[in-house]
């Protein structure tokens, strides 16, 4: 990609684009979540083991709604349905697995701030042959940003159900108990807040790659050769190491300088790299 910085202000432009509002980073701990297998999958009273093999946010539900007495915020509802793949096993040590597949749902509700809006936007772009239609601009738009989640837990447990009348009776309704799957997962999110505006923005140039592409021609070798040995993953990096790759002293005092370690200075390391 060119280098604007060195180049002239031109022109300014008006571009329409969505300005973000208001937005949060998630991190949640979803504890206990009750997995409904697929038909066809059983738990089988002989397993008594299961692991979470994968865990994938298959879709999100998003609704919206102006929170009362606060003029300009929303409540967020998000649904995460969840496609969880695992395996079953009878015993610790047993190497034949079940495998299973099925699906969790969790809910959880977010307020920020989307700003007021009561316009109605015509395209022509979203028309139909016979007709303009039009889109309604008072609510602002909500993106939901997650990456892949993280299988913490995965247990079997017994849930107690109703089988018959659940109001309070002189007599107990009869209950039976359920063997089910449960999982813990930790899911990170970024929610966003957009709403359409209108900026002025400078420009210089159009944006031509200064890269050029690699040739169809080349071969598996060649590119194999420019590859940076990994080097990391066969010497990991400890947590509490500085860039200079000194160790902290017996005595618990701090490590070296950086840029000190070629020579021992009673209790850092070395510098081996």
């Amino acid at each position: 990609m060119n280098d604007n910085s060195k180049r002239i202000f031109g022109d300014a432009v008006s571009i329409e684009t969505q300005r973000i509002f208001d937005a949060c980073s998630d991190r949640d701990c979803i504890c206990d979540l009750p997995v409904q297998l697929d038909e066809g999958c059983c738990l089988a009273d002989n397993i008594t083991i299961v692991k979470t093999r994968k865990a994938e946010v298959c879709s999100v539900c998003i609704s919206t709604d102006p929170v009362p007495f606060k003029s300009g915020y929303y409540s967020v509802d998000i649904t995460y349905n969840f496609r969880v793949k695992l395996e079953g096993y009878e015993a610790v040590c047993s190497e034949d697995c079940v495998p299973l597949t099925g699906t969790a749902v969790w809910s959880k509700r977010v307020i920020l701030y989307g700003s007021q809006g009561n316009i109605r936007t015509f395209s022509s772009e979203d028309a139909p042959e016979a007709d303009m239609c039009c889109r309604s601009a008072d609510k602002p738009r909500v993106t939901v940003s997650v990456v892949t989640p993280i299988a913490l837990e995965t247990k079997i447990k017994c849930a107690e159900i109703c089988t018959g009348l659940c109001p309070p009776a002189p007599k107990p309704a009869p209950t039976q108990y359920v063997r089910g799957i449960y999982i813990t997962l930790g899911l990170f999110a970024v929610i966003q807040l957009t709403r359409p505006v209108s900026l002025l923005i400078p420009t210089y140039d159009y944006c031509i790659p200064g890269r050029e592409c690699g040739s169809p021609t080349e071969s598996a070798k060649d590119i194999f050769c420019r590859l940076d040995f990994p080097t990391e993953q066969f010497f990991p990096r400890a947590d509490d190491e500085n860039i200079c790759g000194c160790i902290k002293k017996p005595s618990g005092g701090d490590c070296c300088e950086p840029h000190s370690c070629a020579e021992d200075d009673g209790g850092c390391a070395k510098d081996i790299g």
